[in-house]
């Protein structure tokens, strides 16, 4: 089966609500390929490596998290940028890149598909979001239990995502976790706010570890890319699966 590209990206606007966000970069269609769509590649990143599977995939789509075009970016089309667009132009293939939508969508967004493979469960309704925007996740393990410490917490972590966390350890017993992915570091004073006893997310500035340190908040930074690897498959497999397209994601290891 088909559908064009037009309706393809209805259907991830109608699902992903870009309009409700103010974002750092354009959401949606970013670079126009083939009108006919047969089947669609999800990925984190719009890189070269991706971009060349997929078209090794016979991708007539691709959909990230991660797009190639940023506020403040050199517009310049030289270097990298040349060849990404170059792959996508002579292949005419469509890039679709949906952020801060992506990130907050309360099934299948990158927050709430972290949630499920980590085992967490947002609280209900407001009590559940936090930070900017409400990207922010807050709530507790599905079956109840407490971690009785940041380093039983980082342990499961590490299971669940197969690599090594980075943990400043708090204190308190961990009841509330408070999570969004990527380089969500700065909404640690809001998780802190919002009264998570520990927050997860991609990265680490400087400033963390010292608020972890002084409000017995665990910190924990598990990885951008290992953060934000569940969202682009669960967005790009439903809407595939709604408008009848074959779906396969491709991930593009990144030890970032």
């Amino acid at each position: 089966m088909s559908t064009t590209r037009h309706e393809l990206l209805t259907a991830f606007d109608l699902l992903l609500a870009p309009e409700r966000f103010k974002d750092y970069g354009p959401n949606g269609l970013q670079v126009e390929g083939r009108t006919t769509i047969r089947k669609i590649v999800s990925g984190v990143t719009a890189s070269r490596a991706l971009i060349e599977a997929a078209i090794h995939a016979d991708a007539d789509a691709i959909f990230v998290h991660h797009g190639l075009f940023w506020r403040g970016q050199d517009g310049r089309v030289t270097g990298w940028m040349r060849q990404r667009l170059g792959l996508l132009l002579g292949d005419d293939v469509n890039l679709f890149a949906y952020h801060l939508p992506l990130d907050a969508h309360p099934e299948l967004g990158n927050n709430a598909q972290l949630g499920l493979q980590l085992g967490l469960v947002a609280h209900a309704g407001s009590a559940g979001r936090f930070g900017e925007q409400e990207i922010g996740f807050l709530g507790a393990p599905e079956d109840g239990a407490t971690f009785t410490s940041g380093k039983k917490l980082a342990a499961h972590v590490e299971r669940v995502l197969k690599r090594p966390v980075t943990l400043i350890e708090g204190q308190r017993p961990i009841k509330n976790v408070a999570w969004c992915t990527g380089g969500a570091q700065g909404y640690f004073e809001a998780a802190i706010a919002a009264g998570a006893d520990a927050f997860i997310t991609g990265e680490i500035s400087e400033p963390q570890a010292h608020y972890a340190r002084e409000t017995g908040v665990s910190f924990l930074a598990c990885g951008h890319h290992a953060t934000e690897r569940y969202g682009a498959p669960a967005v790009a497999a439903h809407v595939a699966a709604q408008l009848g397209l074959a779906h396969e994601f491709i991930d593009i290891d990144n030890p970032a």
